[in-house]
C-alpha cells in the first residue's frame, strides 16, 4: 500500500525574513515607507501625525491576532456583523380584529390524539441482539 505525506500545520504562514511573514513583512515595508515619505517630503507635524497614526496601525495590523485569525481578517467580520446581523427579532403586534380571527380559526382545528407507542420487551430486545450478533443463525422460535 502507498503511503502519502499528510502536510501539517497549514494554517502556519510561511515566514521569509526572521520571524516575519510575507504579509507582516509588505504592511510594515508599505507603513514605513509613508512615514519616510512624509518626513523626507512633509513638514514636522505631518510626519508626527503619520507616525502617531500609522505606526500603531501597521503594528496591529501586522501582528495582532484574535482567536488565532489575523487582526484584518477579525475587523471584516465585525463589521459585516453590524452591517447585516444574523438575529432578526419579529415582534408584531396584532390588532383586535387579527387576535379575534386567529382564536376562531384555532377553535376549528380539530385535536388528534397520538396514541402513545408500547415499550419493547426485554427478552424481544434481547432476542434481536442475539439474531444480530449471530448473523441471522440465531432464532428466537428455536429455544430449548
Amino acid at each position: 500500500m502507498q503511503q502519502f505525506v499528510v502536510p501539517q500545520f497549514i494554517d502556519v504562514e510561511d515566514k521569509i525574513l526572521g520571524p516575519l511573514t510575507v504579509r507582516q513583512f509588505v504592511i510594515m515595508l508599505i507603513a514605513g515607507g509613508t512615514i519616510f515619505l512624509a518626513f523626507r517630503f512633509g513638514d514636522f507635524q505631518t510626519f508626527v501625525i503619520t507616525l502617531c497614526i500609522l505606526g500603531p496601525g501597521a503594528l496591529i495590523f501586522a501582528f495582532t491576532k484574535i482567536n488565532g485569525q489575523p487582526f484584518h481578517y477579525f475587523l471584516l467580520n465585525f463589521v459585516q456583523a453590524f452591517r447585516k446581523p444574523n438575529l432578526r427579532v419579529w415582534r408584531k403586534d396584532y390588532t383586535i380584529e387579527e387576535l379575534n380571527y386567529l382564536r376562531k380559526k384555532d377553535a376549528d382545528i380539530e385535536i388528534v390524539k397520538v396514541e402513545k407507542k408500547q415499550q419493547p420487551k426485554r427478552e424481544h430486545i434481547r432476542d434481536l441482539s442475539l439474531l444480530v450478533n449471530t448473523g441471522g443463525f440465531y432464532s428466537p422460535d428455536d429455544e430449548l
